[in-house]
């Protein structure tokens, strides 16, 4: 079991930007692909980018050329870079690992971290 933490949300006005990281303890992640994954209040989880164990990474299209996902497995660490921010991106964000490949779908990952909240005013 992979235990994870994610921090770095905060309060940041429209076209600003904010960096997440998902920290990992128990096992490296070195094997493991990771999804980030939003919900906001009222709204399903929605995934928002997923990094392979490999390094690639895909983006749906409401963030493409907006996030970037890179990971640091020196430090069992993922982050999820965030430029141009809007106001619909207010949520709780999330990291999830399951073994080697991402998943769009939250129900194939076993392992989620708490959440860190985003608030993005306009």
């Amino acid at each position: 079991q992979v235990q994870l933490v994610e921090s770095g949300g905060g309060l940041v006005q429209a076209g600003g930007s904010l960096r997440l990281s998902c920290a990992a303890s128990g096992r490296t992640l070195v094997n493991y692909g990771l999804g980030w994954f939003r919900q906001a209040p009222g709204k399903e989880r929605e995934f928002v980018g997923g990094v392979n164990w490999s390094g690639v990474a895909y983006y749906p299209n409401s963030v493409m050329g907006r996030f970037t996902i890179s990971r640091d497995d020196a430090k069992n660490t993922v982050h999820l870079q965030m430029n141009s921010l809007k106001p619909e991106d207010t949520a709780v964000y999330y990291c999830a690992v399951r073994s080697l490949y991402y998943s769009k779908l939250p129900n194939e990952y076993n392992d989620w971290g708490q959440g860190t909240q985003v608030t993005v005013s306009s």
